[in-house]
């Protein structure tokens, strides 16, 4: 069976209070609306399209290829804004999923379970609910005297015993696509607030005598849809204890879960432990019996089994396996890092490459550098590799010595198994097994207070 999802997308969400497009807001480090399209995608639906409205640059900018876009050029209700698919989706049969772009909670499984559940039942509509003691808000879900499912009153049209009511629509439904698109046709805007209510496609299956069902969700967090700061803060709390949750029952030790935040594309291995207010972001991949210290940032980058990195920021770099960095470190973009590498307090390492075993134990600076093989560099050592204008590169060999406070001018080069003298400022290249001393000459002036 065909199935397809129309995600609306097409409001301008002005009670986010943001120049940025509300379904673009993240939520645990990935838009909204991504995390809608990632789980409709997930639940075996093959086709998407996306209604957009206002910011719609922003937002096709954005999802690119991931979806196929209808413009909804005025905001005249969710009907109308379906509708806007028509030329994509009419000629199609099967199951059409209609779902809001800012709804980021509604689960893979649960969507997987509700479109199961539309597809055995034959209905032609369906809706996801869910029960609530306060339904302030949402639309009611009318049942008539045998339980089936009659209509959808919204809030603003419900009398006051719809008003108790404690079952509500999540604004997702399943549709025969069919029948959808013929029926937009007769849907009017008599109502409250002038618009074109998708719920009113129920009310005219209804009519017809045709079967409408609802599938209840028993996790009413799910049907939460973001309209502000404060509900973005709200779904960003309950995502992340759902991330953290998944990774704790796959084996990872995560000290303190409500102050861990974990992305929603973020791999970890088993026995890795996590310690608290650590964030790890993006596309960050952490591996097995890996430690990561208090405090820690790590953003798009792969940490390989066994590393242990101590309050530290790590970004779009990688580390091999038995490495440990920090505490106080950070690993700019391009840092690559060897095995059983040492990387000490207040050392800052960004586009080098250290090999296996090398050490810069503390309050250095590698920059546009390639360090060799068990190379030790001193504290307060630099790779000079800016001019003012363009960026050089430093080439350390294997098992050389770079002592304390050394200044390494680039572009140069230092060959295997050579000893730079602590303090020396080094602007030419180094051959293999060399001693170089870079310092002026000492001069001591005695008696020198008292004059």
């Amino acid at each position: 069976m065909n199935r397809q999802a129309v995600i609306l997308a097409a409001g301008k969400g002005t009670r986010m209070k943001s120049k940025l497009h509300k379904v673009l807001h993240p939520v645990c480090g990935k838009p909204m609306i991504q995390h809608v399209i990632d789980n409709i995608k997930a639940s075996g639906v093959t086709e998407i399209v996306t209604v957009v409205g206002y910011g719609a640059e922003e937002v096709k900018r954005a999802l690119q290829s991931e979806t196929a876009f209808s413009m909804q050029t005025e905001q005249l209700g969710t009907a109308h804004a379906v509708r806007m698919a028509e030329d994509v989706l009419k000629d199609k049969t099967g199951t059409t999923i209609v779902i809001c772009g800012d709804t980021p909670l509604i689960s893979e499984e649960t969507l997987k379970q509700f479109i199961h559940h539309h597809e055995t039942t034959g209905a032609k509509a369906t809706i996801l609910t869910a029960k609530t003691n306060h339904p302030f808000g949402y639309g009611r879900i009318v049942r008539n005297e045998h339980g089936s499912v009659e209509r959808i009153v919204e809030e603003k049209d419900a009398n006051i015993e719809e008003k108790l009511i404690n079952e509500i629509s999540s604004g997702t439904f399943c549709f025969d696509n069919t029948l959808l698109f013929e029926l937009l046709h007769e849907v009017d805007n008599d109502n409250a607030q002038g618009e074109y209510y998708l719920p009113d496609v129920i009310k005219l299956l209804v009519a017809r005598g045709e079967l409408v069902e609802a599938y209840v969700t028993e996790d009413f967090d799910e049907t939460l849809g973001i309209n502000d700061r404060y509900n973005l803060a709200i779904a960003e709390k309950i995502m992340k204890l759902r991330i953290n949750r998944e990774h704790l029952l796959n084996g990872v030790t995560i000290v303190d879960p409500e102050n861990t935040y974990i992305g929603a594309d973020v791999q970890i291995g088993a026995d890795t432990i996590i310690e608290p207010g650590v964030m790890l972001k993006g596309k960050t991949i952490i591996g097995e019996n890996v430690f990561i210290g208090a405090n820690s940032i790590i953003t798009d980058s792969e940490i390989k089994q066994g590393a242990s990195i101590k309050q530290s920021v790590i970004t779009e770099s990688f580390v091999d396996e038995e490495t440990t960095v920090g505490p106080f470190a950070q690993l700019r973009p391009g840092s690559d890092l060897g095995k059983q590498v040492k990387i000490g307090n207040f050392v800052e390492v960004k586009k080098a490459r250290l090999h296996d075993e090398a050490k810069v134990s503390h309050l250095s600076y590698i920059g546009d550098a390639e360090i060799g093989e068990r190379t030790n560099i001193g504290c307060g050592s630099i790779t000079v590799n800016y001019d003012g204008k363009n960026k050089f590169k430093t080439v350390v060999g294997k098992d050389a010595f770079i002592g304390c406070n050394s200044n390494l001018v680039a572009p140069v080069e230092i060959g295997d198994y050579s000893f730079i003298a602590a303090g020396s400022t080094i602007t030419d290249s180094v051959p293999e097994s060399s001693l170089a001393l870079g310092r002026a000459r000492q001069t001591t002036k005695e008696g020198y207070y008292k004059k």
